[in-house]
């Protein structure tokens, strides 16, 4: 491995302790760590290192995954936008994670940040970054929604004023259910495939957005985590999920890598629920908190 690499690894490995560490805290419970590796032979080899969190006060469950694999060749969905890479070995690595607290009202966060390295055999590795941050609530609240964007916002500044608008738009559409005409949340920022002026600021956008997602969720977290709820919002909770669950088996870009790259499947389907559900053609009571979220929310607005 070289430098560039040994400095993204050190980062996210450090990323996810810290994470873990903040969000174990206001469970009162710590992350379990899983340590594994791929077995000699596998498509892939490498390993990583799983956090989760189940059953606990805060967190029905709660799952921050680093990895770090090698592979022979990238796989379709790498290669779509770069044909010129097709059959390039690879390596790649990120931390990435998906918390679904118990209470309904306190809303379902994704954070992803990542690297790859195509590694073609008569070159020089070619690096792009991706990743950012997305939330998925079950009843909007404006303070929540203008307190994520307005991080999401602040952490990219520095990169330029073009980042936040550009990133937001592409999470917009890409946390979206095309078969459903409907977005999975409220969106946040998305990027992919990036490298601008050299690996250095590449990386260092990279870092900027890791290091925001403490301070984007927690105090949303605190706010939400003991509100009073009923079976009510308890079931509107689990039929939204169940979307949670369609996006990332239908749509999500990370799953399909992972999965068809032969990555470690407990750790690629961690971003499951643990509970969801599907009614036939359901609709929440027009005015209701619960029609709120799909009327006002849930349509793409800006919210900074």
């Amino acid at each position: 491995m070289d430098q560039h690499r040994d400095a993204v690894r050190a980062y996210l490995w450090d990323l996810q302790q810290r994470i873990t560490d903040a969000f174990g805290a206001i469970d009162g419970q710590p992350f379990r760590a899983d340590l594994w590796q791929k077995e000699p032979g596998e498509p892939l080899q490498g390993g990583g290192r799983t956090m989760i969190l189940e059953g606990g006060k805060v967190f029905e469950r709660a799952g921050c995954a680093f990895s770090q694999v090698t592979g022979p060749k990238l796989p379709p969905s790498a290669t779509q936008h770069r044909p010129e890479l097709v059959g390039a070995g690879f390596e790649a690595m990120g931390v990435s994670l998906v918390f679904h607290p118990r209470n309904p009202y306190a809303p379902t966060v994704h954070m992803n940040v990542r690297m790859l390295a195509a590694l073609p055999k008569d070159a020089e590795p070619v690096y792009w970054f991706g990743g950012g941050m997305d939330l998925t609530p079950y009843y909007g609240e404006e303070e929540d929604a203008v307190h994520f964007h307005r991080t999401c916002r602040d952490s990219l500044a520095p990169f330029g004023a073009d980042k936040y608008p550009r990133f937001k738009a592409w999470c917009d559409e890409y946390f979206f259910l095309k078969h459903r005409n409907e977005a999975r949340g409220i969106g946040g920022i998305f990027f992919d495939d990036f490298f601008e002026q050299g690996f250095a600021n590449s990386f260092a956008l990279q870092r900027s957005v890791g290091d925001a997602f403490i301070a984007a969720y927690r105090p949303i977290l605190e706010r939400r985590k003991d509100r009073p709820y009923s079976q009510r919002e308890r079931d509107w909770q689990l039929l939204r999920r169940g979307r949670y669950v369609e996006f990332n088996l239908v749509w999500d870009r990370g799953t399909h890598f992972g999965l068809q790259s032969g990555g470690r499947t407990e750790s690629i389907l961690m971003s499951m629920p643990p509970h969801a559900s599907w009614a036939y053609q359901q609709q929440p009571e027009a005015g209701s908190r619960e029609e709120e979220l799909l009327r006002r929310f849930l349509p793409r607005r800006d919210w900074v």
